[in-house]
């Protein structure tokens, strides 16, 4: 109790702590169990089969790179949206304008990508009533195509308001004399933006990232709305070998999963650790 009264803060933290706990916790045990339960017992087969399976390594493959290109697409419109609509974003309209997207859940931007960028969608259609096109077959395949063009745009779209967010408060932090201090010793705008701001902004980017990218790569509905057959992203790999006839596909679906989060635990490790000198030097370099 005493120990109670001297921290009343951790009680705030209990509801949280525990739906963490419930959902996310207890959620990873079950699956690392499953993914190594077969009628013998305890085993690693699943693991062993998924990593000699041609349609896994694809699917690893293919969501990888949707994931990365999506993220860094995110990352680098939504700092350039916000470094040069700084001023403007301050007014609260524009704020909300630039912030709306987030209201909608992912799989209405998914249909709404196939609604109007399909080859029987709204542009296509369009430009064929316009005679610049002469079929909507010739409007490029920008959605359920093998390079997963769709998703990536979908994604992109919707997570640059996110970025934007997460960035406004650190150019609203900003010291605005350090950069008439960088101009004034002959700096120009580059050496300002390396100097000034990438210190402020690194980390925050890369916490950014790191949950955007795990987003995308553990995705379900929009790959499942914009993918092609194959390959599949691994998480509409996983739903399809979980859902179908043959029960002994199960543990290799949770191995699929279990070695998504171990790959997206792995980045957490490397990027915490980045992120936590850029702090530390931040925090030396500011006499804190």
């Amino acid at each position: 109790m005493k120990w109670f009264k001297s921290n009343s803060w951790s009680l705030a933290l209990l509801p949280a702590f525990l739906f963490t706990f419930c959902l996310v916790v207890y959620g990873l045990f079950m699956a690392a169990q499953e993914s190594v339960t077969t009628l013998n017992g305890f085993s690693t087969d699943a693991y062993k089969k998924i990593f000699q399976n041609e349609a896994f390594l694809d699917s690893l493959t293919y969501s990888l790179r949707i994931a990365f290109v999506s993220t860094t697409l995110s990352l680098v419109l939504g700092l350039l949206l916000t470094k040069f609509l700084f001023e403007t974003l301050k007014n609260h309209l524009a704020r909300t304008m630039v912030w709306l997207p987030m209201l909608f859940p992912h799989f209405v931007w998914g249909y709404m990508m196939i609604l109007l960028f399909s080859q029987t969608g709204w542009f296509s259609t369009m430009l064929h009533a316009m005679s610049i096109i002469d079929s909507p077959d010739q409007f490029p395949v920008l959605t359920n195509d093998r390079y997963g063009i769709g998703i990536i745009i979908t994604y992109t779209l919707k997570e640059i308001p996110f970025v934007v967010l997460m960035l406004l408060p650190v150019y609203a932090q900003l010291n605005r004399d350090l950069p008439n201090v960088v101009k004034t010793l002959g700096g120009n705008k580059w050496h300002v933006f390396k100097t000034v701001e990438w210190p402020w902004l690194f980390p925050v980017l890369m916490e950014a990232g790191l949950i955007v990218f795990a987003f995308i790569l553990a995705a379900f509905e929009v790959p499942y709305l914009l993918g092609t057959t194959y390959p599949k992203m691994v998480s509409v790999l996983a739903y399809e070998w979980f859902y179908q006839g043959d029960w002994s596909k199960r543990p290799e679906s949770f191995a699929v999963m279990m070695t998504v989060t171990a790959i997206i635990f792995g980045l957490l490790v490397l990027l915490l650790s980045l992120v936590s000198r850029s702090r530390y030097r931040m925090m030396k370099g500011n006499g804190m």
